[in-house]
């Protein structure tokens, strides 16, 4: 009984916190159709925010895993893509803190269509170390935690909303960046890819070479846009560099099979605890 009031009373506060964001933005869905979005004045700011170098740099992650590699648009991207689509609401809620976790609401809402991507999810006030785990109980090391689990969820919240096709324009746009916009000698940039991997990464260079499959001296101007992907996966949170890269007293095959393990636990968790909301078009009243 005590179990089905605590589930309850999780239910309300999720609800509540729904209710009380849909009476915010009905204001917002006025205005958004007083001023509808021009979609190509909108794509055009997209491709123009694409052209910035930093941006570009940070637009994809990629990441190897067993045979399959993945890739995708990092969250940094879905944000700028976001911001400049214009007239929607993205980010996310905290309905509750108990029991040692947060219940959190992710979303991204379309005001002019009134269509919106919600997801639902627990996140444990647990920091994961290589000395082993240990509970969080500070409030802004919970938030931290809270948010870096929530970007990825808003993300994939933004990229079901944005057309797919001014998604794949974005990303062709920066990537073009990156070949058309660098100034500096293909040896200077090689050197600055491992000095960055070196001193933030910790991957020596030897490291690097396995990964690209040819001496440093070989890399190309697509292998550096390659490793700068898979920096962004181990910034995001994405993938830990063990499991990328074959590095000096690290048995690759060891890592990947703790942490296949690990990524086993948490998608049946995530099939407990996760509920995805999206794709509806919903009216509000």
């Amino acid at each position: 009984m005590e179990g089905f009031e605590m589930a309850a009373g999780r239910s309300v506060t999720a609800e509540m916190v729904t209710s009380r964001q849909m009476q915010e933005v009905q204001g917002q869905i006025v205005m958004a159709k007083k001023f509808p979005r021009d979609e190509i004045a909108a794509r055009n700011r997209i491709l123009t925010a694409c052209q910035r170098k930093r941006l570009a740099e940070q637009a994809e992650y990629e990441y190897q895993r067993g045979t399959s590699k993945i890739t995708g648009v990092s969250i940094r991207l879905a944000e700028a893509m976001a911001q400049n689509w214009g007239n929607l609401d993205f980010g996310f809620v905290e309905l509750e803190q108990r029991s040692g976790e947060s219940q959190v609401m992710a979303y991204c809402w379309d005001l002019e269509t009134n269509t919106r991507q919600t997801k639902i999810f627990a996140v444990p006030h647990i920091r994961e170390t290589k000395k082993g785990n240990y509970p969080l109980t500070g409030s802004r090391d919970i938030y931290e935690l809270v948010a870096n689990q929530a970007a990825r969820r808003v993300r994939a919240c933004i990229l079901g909303i944005i057309p797919g096709d001014i998604v794949e324009e974005a990303v062709e746009q920066c990537r073009k960046t990156l070949i058309d916009g660098e100034k500096l000698p293909l040896k200077d940039l090689i050197s600055g890819v491992v000095r960055t991997a070196k001193e933030e990464y910790a991957v020596p260079q030897e490291s690097l070479e396995k990964y690209i499959g040819c001496k440093a001296d070989s890399f190309s101007m697509n292998d550096l846009i390659r490793l700068k992907k898979v920096f962004n996966s181990i910034k995001d949170g994405m993938a830990k560099r063990e499991e990328i890269f074959e590095l000096p007293g690290v048995k690759k095959k060891e890592a990947e099979d703790a942490f296949a393990g690990k990524k086993k636990e948490e998608k049946v968790e995530d099939g407990q605890q996760e509920l995805d909301l999206g794709g509806g078009a919903d009216e509000a009243k």
